[in-house]
């Protein structure tokens, strides 16, 4: 089983690849998007050499597609064990999505069908990518804005019978239950207390917009108070976990994201406490 790490940190992203180079950040890993660096040298990847050597690594990736019924891409398999073995990741992980049909490539993490269907195949894909990654992956609940009919089971029950079956972890994404949650009129709390906390490795914290009708994790604002509450009610379940917050549009100052990492330091500590 994965082992447990029970740091905070943040996403790397390009506007602060100086600061984590030239400076030490107070922080206990960083995450990158797997994708963005699975290529054969050139500057991207010797960024990566480089900042791993100052912080641990997460690889986190947007398009292996873990729930495509045409299967996973082994070319795609093979330059992300390369970078696994290079990088020595704590951890690596993808989304409950599919992104890929026919070659031809969505970049969207489109949702799944919650069905025996769709776990077989999401199943049968899981073990693949272990087997030739070598390693167990943390599989991230996703952002939803439709739904389908019929489902077999919840979404949670549907994660639990995935690590179940195949020994995956999960990266739990509290903005995505709450944005979720949010968009199909299910009780987040339910959501938190039925997935399978000792499985839970990670958890990502981030902020959404408000559209017309529903709400979409655009991780271009701060974490909100209702994030911060779920957060602070999973905590005590699930023990030491990695936590980190995500910024991927209208990115701020670093110092901004660590207040923020402090603000998850202190709800962990207490929550902690409490559960102790």
């Amino acid at each position: 089983m994965i082992p447990s790490f029970g740091g905070f940190g943040l996403g790397l992203r390009k506007p602060h690849y100086a600061d984590f180079l030239d400076t030490r950040v107070a922080v206990d890993f960083v995450e990158v998007i797997s994708e963005n660096f699975m290529v054969d040298g050139g500057r991207p990847r010797q960024i990566l050499r480089d900042v791993r050597e100052l912080y641990p690594v997460a690889l986190h990736g947007v398009s292996m597609s873990i729930g495509s019924a045409d299967g996973l891409d082994g070319a795609y398999l093979a330059r992300l064990r390369a970078l696994v073995d290079e990088i020595e990741p704590l951890f690596v992980s993808d989304h409950l999505s599919w992104t890929r049909i026919e070659g031809f490539s969505s970049h969207d993490l489109l949702p799944l069908p919650y069905t025996a269907e769709a776990l077989e195949v999401v199943c049968a894909n899981i073990d693949r990518a272990q087997e030739a990654l070598g390693r167990e992956m943390l599989i991230e609940n996703p952002s939803s804005y439709i739904d389908f009919a019929p489902a077999d089971m919840t979404e949670w029950h549907f994660l639990d019978s995935i690590c179940a079956r195949t020994g995956c972890g999960l990266l739990l994404d509290v903005n995505n239950v709450f944005v979720s949650a949010s968009n199909h009129g299910f009780d987040p709390i339910a959501y938190l207390d039925g997935v399978p906390h000792d499985r839970v490795r990670q958890v990502h914290l981030a902020g959404h917009s408000r559209g017309k009708e529903l709400l979409i994790d655009t991780h271009d604002r701060p974490v909100p108070a209702s994030v911060w509450d779920l957060y602070a009610h999973v905590l005590p379940r699930l023990g030491p976990v990695a936590t980190m917050i995500e910024r991927d549009d209208d990115i701020p100052p670093l110092a901004d994201l660590l207040a923020e990492l402090d603000t998850a330091r202190r709800i962990a500590s207490g929550a902690l406490r409490e559960a102790a």
